[in-house]
C-alpha cells in the first residue's frame, strides 16, 4: 500500500508542472502588461501599443509544427478581417534568424515580434505549450486563450472570434 501511495504521489508531482501556470501569467479577464516586443519583420512596440483595437496574440516557434501549420490561415484572417482586429505573432525561437527565414518562406506578412530569455512576453501569455493564441478586447483584457493549432479562418473560428470581440464579421 505504501508502494502505491508513493508511486501515486510522485504521478501526480510529475503532471502537475504540464499545466502548472507561470507566476507571472495574466488570467483571462486581467490586463496585460506593456511589455516590450522586438520586432522580427517590422519595428520594436510595446504589448499595449496595439490597444484601441481588438487583437489576436498568436505565440510560436519555427521548430514546432502545429505553430507552421496554422500560420496560413492566421495570415489569410489578417488579410481579411484587418480592420477589425489586428493578429500578431510572437516566436520564442532562441535563434531569431531561424524565425526570421520561417517567415520569409512562409510569406506571413502579419507583424511579427520575438521574445528573449527570461521570456517574459511568454510568461505573461502562458506559453507554457504552443501554439497558444490569446484574444485580448480593445482595452487590454485577456477574453481567451486557445492551445494547439487551429483554422483561424474557418467559419467556426470567425463566428468564435466575433463572438469573443462582440464584432460582426
Amino acid at each position: 500500500m505504501k508502494l502505491i501511495t508513493a508511486l501515486f504521489v510522485t504521478l501526480l508531482t510529475l503532471a502537475v508542472p504540464a499545466h502548472a501556470k507561470s507566476p507571472d501569467e495574466v488570467d483571462v479577464g486581467s490586463t496585460l502588461r506593456n511589455l516590450p516586443m522586438k520586432g522580427l519583420n517590422g519595428p520594436a512596440r510595446k504589448v499595449l501599443d496595439f490597444k484601441g483595437k481588438p487583437l489576436i496574440i498568436n505565440v510560436w516557434a519555427s521548430w514546432c509544427a502545429p505553430c507552421r501549420a496554422e500560420m496560413g490561415s492566421l495570415d489569410r484572417l489578417a488579410k481579411h478581417y484587418g480592420k477589425q482586429f489586428t493578429v500578431i505573432g510572437i516566436s520564442t525561437d532562441d535563434y531569431p534568424e531561424r524565425a526570421s527565414q520561417f517567415l520569409q518562406r512562409s510569406g506571413t506578412a502579419f507583424p511579427m515580434f520575438i521574445d528573449s530569455p527570461p521570456w517574459p512576453l511568454e510568461h505573461m501569455l502562458g506559453a507554457n505549450r504552443l501554439p497558444l493564441t490569446v484574444l485580448v478586447d480593445a482595452e487590454g483584457r485577456v477574453v481567451g486563450k486557445y492551445y494547439g493549432a487551429h483554422e483561424w479562418d474557418s467559419p467556426a473560428a470567425v463566428t468564435g472570434i466575433a463572438q469573443a470581440f462582440k464584432l460582426k464579421l
